[in-house]
C-alpha cells in the first residue's frame, strides 16, 4: 500500500521504517526541512532506528522523506504522529489540525487516516474527522476511513513491533482496514470498540505511571525525614508476588509523555464536566517539586561538610529525562541546574548520549565524566545512571555523591 507517516520523530520514524521493511511504499512527511535532509542522506536521529536500516529502505525505494505536501497524493493510509504539547496547561492540537488539513487536500475515497498522537478522549471524532471532511469534501465512514491507535514505544524488554498495539476505528470497516495494516507490522494488535476507548487507554497507561512515580517520590522524602532507607523498603515490598508494582524515586519526571499526558485528561474533565482530576493534579505538583528537593538535599550535604553551595563546583551526571535516552524534553536536570546556578554554584554536566551543543536546552557547560572532572567537583549528582558512566570510578574519585538512582555505594555516597 501507499503509506504516509506524518511526523518523523521518535514515534513516526520507527513506524515508517518498519512499514517500509514489511513491503509498503512509505512517504515520511515532516515540516522540519532539516530533518528531511538528514533522512534523505540516510542519517537517523532516532535511537530506535539505526542509520543502516534507514539507508536500506532508501536504497530499495520503499521509503522517502519529504516536506512537500504535494508528495502525499495517492495515499491508501496516512498515520499522524505529530507532537501534542501543553501550553500553559492547555492542550496544543495545532499540529494535528495543520496536518489534518494537509492530508485532507489529498484524501480520496477508500483511504484511511489514523491518529497516533496522544490527546484527550474525543480528539479523533470531534477534531480530526470534521477537519478531514471539511477539507476533502468527503464523509467519514461513508467515503473514507479513520481511527485512533495510540503510540507505544518499546523498552529494553519489549521491542517496537513486539509491543501489543491498540487499534480502533470510527466504524467496523475502518477498524478492519486499520487493524489489517497494523497486523502486518506488529506481532499483536488489540482492537477496541472505538477511538475514545483507545484515547482513554493511552492516558490511563501514562497516568498510572505518573501517579505511582509521584507517590514513591513523596514517600522517598518522607522516608529520609524518618531516617529509613527507601530503597531497601522498596526491595522488601517487591518480594510480594502480587498486588505490588515496583516504582523507584528519582529527581522528577520528564519527556514527551509523563508530565504531559495526564494533564490532557485533567483539562478535558475540567472543561467539559467541571470535575477536577485530583490524582493527576497532585501527582504533577509532587513531581514538579522533586528537583527542588534534590537541590535542598545537596545544599544540606554541602553545609554538613562546611562547603557553601555558592562557589561550589557541582557535576551533574546524566541530563536526559530517562535511562539511556537521547531526549532532554522536560528533563528535571534543567530545573536542578537552574536552581543551583541561582544559588551561585559552578555547575557543569556530563551527558554521553547527546553531543555537546545538540539542542540541549541546558545553560551548563558540558564535560566528560573523567576521573579528573569527578575529583574536581565538590559534589557529584547522579541524575541518570547511563550505562556509559563508570560507576566504580565515580565511587573512587568523587569526594561526595548524591545518588538519585541508588547505583553507588561508599562512605562518600548518599542516596535520594
Amino acid at each position: 500500500m501507499q503509506i504516509v507517516v506524518a511526523g518523523q520523530g521518535y514515534v513516526g520514524l520507527p513506524l515508517a521504517i518498519r512499514a517500509a521493511e514489511v513491503g509498503h511504499c512509505v512517504v515520511g512527511y515532516d515540516v522540519d526541512t532539516d530533518r528531511v535532509q538528514q533522512l534523505a542522506a540516510g542519517q537517523s536521529y532516532v535511537r530506535d532506528v539505526d542509520s543502516s536500516r534507514l539507508r536500506a529502505v532508501l536504497d530499495s525505494g520503499a521509503y522517502s522523506a519529504t516536506a512537500e505536501g504535494a508528495a502525499l497524493a495517492g495515499f491508501d493510509i496516512a498515520v499522524i504522529t505529530v507532537p501534542t504539547p501543553l501550553r500553559d496547561g492547555v492542550p496544543d492540537l495545532t499540529y494535528i489540525e495543520s496536518c489534518a488539513r494537509t492530508l485532507g487536500e489529498h484524501l480520496r475515497p477508500g483511504a484511511a487516516v489514523v491518529l497516533e498522537s496522544t490527546s484527550y478522549p474525543g480528539t479523533t471524532e470531534e477534531l480530526l474527522l470534521p477537519i478531514l471532511e471539511e477539507t476533502s469534501g468527503l464523509k467519514g465512514g461513508a467515503d473514507f476511513l479513520a481511527g485512533f491507535s495510540p503510540e507505544r514505544i518499546g523498552n529494553k524488554r519489549w521491542s517496537f513491533d513486539g509491543t501489543p498495539k491498540l487499534v480502533s476505528g470510527i466504524d467496523a470497516k475502518s477498524l478492519d482496514v486499520i487493524k489489517g495494516f497494523y497486523d502486518g507490522i506488529f506481532e499483536t494488535t488489540v482492537p477496541v470498540s472505538g477511538p475514545k476507548v483507545a484515547e482513554l487507554a493511552k492516558l490511563l497507561e501514562n497516568t498510572f505511571r505518573f501517579v505511582n512515580i509521584s507517590m514513591i517520590n513523596e514517600m522517598a522524602m518522607l522516608a529520609d525525614a524518618l531516617g529509613v532507607n527507601i530503597w531497601e523498603a522498596i526491595d522488601a515490598a517487591a518480594t510480594k508476588p502480587f498486588g505490588f508494582t515496583k516504582f523507584t524515586p528519582g529527581p522528577g519526571v520528564g519527556g514527551h509523555c509523563l508530565p504531559v499526558d495526564p494533564m490532557f485528561l485533567s483539562w478535558k474533565a475540567q472543561q467539559e464536566l467541571g470535575i477536577p482530576f485530583r490524582f493527576a493534579e497532585l501527582a504533577a505538583d509532587v513531581n514538579r517539586h522533586m528537583p527542588d528537593y534534590v537541590v535542598r538535599r545537596l545544599v544540606e550535604a554541602l553545609n554538613k561538610r562546611g562547603t557553601p553551595v555558592s562557589g561550589s563546583r557541582i557535576l551533574l551526571l546524566g541530563l536526559t529525562y530517562k535511562f539511556n535516552a537521547t531526549d532532554l524534553r522536560n528533563s528535571p536536570s534543567a530545573r536542578v541546574a537552574e536552581l543551583l546556578i541561582g544559588l551561585g554554584a559552578d555547575v557543569c554536566g556530563a551527558e554521553p548520549n547527546i553531543p555537546d551543543g545538540d539542542g540541549t536546552g541546558l545553560n551548563v557547560p558540558r564535560v566528560d565524566a573523567t576521573p579528573e572532572e569527578v575529583a574536581a567537583a565538590d559534589a557529584v549528582v547522579l541524575l541518570m545512571d547511563h550505562p556509559r558512566f563508570d560507576l566504580a570510578m565515580i565511587e573512587e574519585h568523587a569526594s561526595y555523591v548524591l545518588d538519585c538512582r541508588n547505583r553507588l555505594s561508599g562512605a562518600n555516597v548518599e542516596t535520594l
